[in-house]
């Protein structure tokens, strides 16, 4: 297995996922500003969209991360 490759997709997948998370905190909470008067209501929900784009974006790339260079051995 070739760890080097493991190690850089998880690399990209941590960083991706980070960005992935602040973006849909930013999104999430400019759009729910305009429709709840409460912002602990709004951040809340900012918060959860977060914390979900951040684990799915995580799995997704440790999936990568172990599967890819599996299949890279079998066809080369």
């Amino acid at each position: 297995m070739q760890t080097g490759l493991t190690q850089a997709i998880f690399c990209f997948a941590v960083l991706f996922s980070v960005l992935a998370a602040a973006m849909a905190f930013l999104i999430t909470y400019e759009e729910y500003r305009h429709h709840y008067p409460d912002r602990r209501q709004v951040r809340n929900a900012a918060l959860q969209a977060a914390v979900f784009a951040l684990a799915f974006f995580l799995l997704v790339g440790l999936v990568l991360a172990v599967v890819l260079p599996i299949l890279l051995d079998q066809v080369v």
